[in-house]
């Protein structure tokens, strides 16, 4: 028994070492083949999952495969040697990497800082080898869109014939993003190109009072999420003053000048109180006039 124990102890670290010989045989390798085959690029969301596909020809089988990340350093992630997967290698992806029967590797949760090209090495059973590269890019979720209503009323005050609307829409805090406008109860999109601006993030766009109930939609999107603000922006043109009832507008249109007239009329009387009325013009008179002194007797 003791003789067992010291030839079982003194081959592990024979077929470790034949472990690491044979992945740095299968590197080297693959430094000497032939430009590699470069995949189609993946998406994934911060936070989601992501599986990164290793296409074989057909009648390849796989007897070797060694998955690694080329950016920003080269990292080993997993690995699969005689029929056992490995993915315990220290790397950024230490706990975050699965590798499938199908030697495709999952990641999970994903990080902003995933994006990068991976490779994946493959020997089959005759010795032939290939090598895949893929790309892989980590989106951000899509935050809601904020929308602002720019106007330029034309025409008659009361009521306007046509209102000029800029619709400005924005996503805060995030890149590589697209935009895109609908008018709403219209089957197609209804948004001329030259009506957009600033890669489609500015809309022109021209209304009348029929146009009152008439909606747009914002739609701010990635590879992997999106989302949609809608505004109505006749609400934001001049409105008409409803029957009976005193527009805000108005209200300081009277209010206002009133305010200062009287206000300097007070001031005047103040500051001139002989010309306030004719009793005050004589007692402002009565004044004015110089003190004549009596002589003593």
């Amino acid at each position: 028994m003791f003789w067992i124990g010291v030839v079982e102890r003194a081959c592990w670290p024979l077929w470790r070492r034949m472990a690491t010989w044979s992945l740095w045989s299968l590197l080297l390798w693959e430094a000497l083949l032939p430009a590699a085959v470069h995949g189609a690029q993946v998406h994934g969301q911060v936070g989601g999952s992501v599986l990164l596909a290793a296409e074989c020809p057909p009648g390849f089988q796989v007897r070797e495969a060694i998955w690694r990340s080329l950016w920003p350093s080269e990292e080993l992630v997993a690995t699969f040697f005689r029929g056992a997967p490995e993915t315990l290698y220290h790397s950024r992806f230490l706990g975050r990497a699965q590798l499938h029967k199908n030697l495709s590797l999952a990641l999970q949760p994903l990080e902003s800082g995933d994006s990068g090209n991976f490779s994946v090495l493959l020997v089959d059973t005759g010795g032939r080898a290939r090598t895949q590269i893929l790309q892989l890019k980590v989106h951000d979720a899509v935050p809601r869109p904020v929308v602002q209503v720019f106007i330029a009323v034309s025409g008659d005050a009361q009521p306007p014939k046509t209102c000029q609307v800029l619709l400005s829409c924005w996503a805060p805090n995030i890149s590589d993003i697209t935009y895109s406008w609908r008018r709403e109860g219209t089957t197609d999109f209804g948004i001329e190109p030259s009506s957009l601006f600033t890669d489609g993030q500015v809309l022109k766009v021209s209304l009348g009072p029929g146009d009152k109930s008439v909606a747009y939609s914002c739609t701010v999107s990635n590879p992997v999420s999106r989302d949609v603000a809608t505004v109505t922006p006749w609400e934001s043109c001049h409105h008409e003053a409803a029957p009976g009832k005193t527009s805000y507008k108005d209200m300081v249109l009277v209010v206002v000048p009133v305010a200062l007239l009287l206000t300097l009329a007070g001031l005047l009387s103040v500051w001139h109180p002989c010309y306030s009325g004719k009793k005050q013009k004589d007692i402002c008179t009565d004044r004015g006039a110089p003190e004549t002194e009596n002589p003593l007797v």
